[in-house]
């Protein structure tokens, strides 16, 4: 992860929490992260997964990106590529840039960089309160939702189904690189803290 972003990424993440009245117990028992590992990530002190952050993300009824806007302090409605934020799984060396302005509110595309051999899961309620499509720039991508595996070359586009467990694998040689759009749908709504387990 950037340094520059890491104390950021820690006070947005600390930030939303308090924002939506959960103490760091309550996120925990919502997210399925440890207390001891939501304080570390808080004081800057633990650089989290993709997979991580995304049940954290979750929990609190935000993506990613918006976690990542919200760090960058950005509501600018153009976002040239130089000020894109990019952030990288420090597991997978996964890499993601929030390509959309940060005063985007409903809808969000992320470029994706794969690196060869990577594999990045997310969990079934990451995608519990978004629609998503994948559309593949340069590589290979085999991306598994569930029990189905879709292989996607450049130019494919794929619409995610039901809200499943996923896996972005890259199996080719090179890096694998594609768009993510992503769209929040208010008709599924974000999931209740009783059912984010």
């Amino acid at each position: 992860m950037d340094d520059e972003l890491t104390p950021a990424l820690a006070g947005a993440l600390r930030s939303a929490r308090e924002e939506g009245g959960l103490s760091a117990g309550a996120l925990a028992e919502a997210s399925g992260v440890s207390r001891a590992m939501i304080s570390k990530i808080e004081r800057g002190d633990s650089q989290p997964t993709a997979a991580l952050l995304a049940r954290l993300c979750a929990a609190l009824g935000l993506t990613l990106s918006e976690l990542v806007a919200r760090a960058e302090g950005s509501r600018s409605r153009l976002a040239r590529r130089h000020d894109q934020p990019v952030w990288t799984d420090p597991a997978s060396g996964y890499s993601r840039r929030a390509v959309s302005p940060a005063a985007s509110a409903t809808l969000e595309l992320v470029e994706v960089e794969l690196p060869a051999g990577a594999r990045v899961m997310y969990p079934a309620e990451s995608y519990r309160f978004i629609d998503q499509q994948i559309w593949g720039l340069g590589g290979t991508l085999h991306f598994t939702e569930g029990d189905e595996t879709h292989v996607l070359h450049a130019g494919d586009c794929l619409q995610l189904g039901a809200p499943s467990e996923c896996v972005f694998e890259n199996p080719g040689p090179g890096p694998c690189r594609y768009l993510v759009v992503i769209a929040k749908n208010p008709s599924r709504g974000t999931v209740s803290r009783g059912e984010q387990r």
